[in-house]
């Protein structure tokens, strides 16, 4: 089983920034992604950003050249920079991350997730 714990989270002010952590811990054999996703007030559940085994980054449009995703492989932590934040950024962001347990066999976790809030 694998466990994944945000933390970062909290209120700030229109045009701050915030850095969200997640540390993924249990039966890893390896880790292919990491990410965060999402989910504000009435909405479904979007990509943020991920990072992949090899460095590869994806990213939200909506978030494009004010977040930037990173990694520590040998901690299996992932981080997420959020910069110029907007009130539309306000949601609770949930870390993921997609692994092997073992040689041929694949999973993914979805942590409990962290409350972002942007306010004035």
């Amino acid at each position: 089983q694998v466990q994944l714990v945000e933390s970062g989270g909290g209120l700030v002010q229109p045009g701050g920034s915030l850095r969200l952590s997640c540390a993924a811990s249990g039966s890893i054999f390896s880790i292919n992604v990491m990410g965060w996703y999402r989910q504000g007030p009435g909405k479904e559940r979007e990509l943020v950003a991920t990072i992949s085994s090899d460095g590869a980054t994806k990213y939200g449009d909506s978030v494009k050249g004010r977040f930037t995703i990173s990694r520590e492989a040998a901690k299996n932590t992932v981080y997420l920079q959020m910069g110029s934040l907007k009130p539309e950024d306000t949601a609770v962001y949930y870390c993921y991350t997609e692994f092997a347990v073992r040689i041929g066999k694949r999973s993914s976790s979805w942590g409990q997730g962290t409350q972002v809030t942007v306010s004035s």
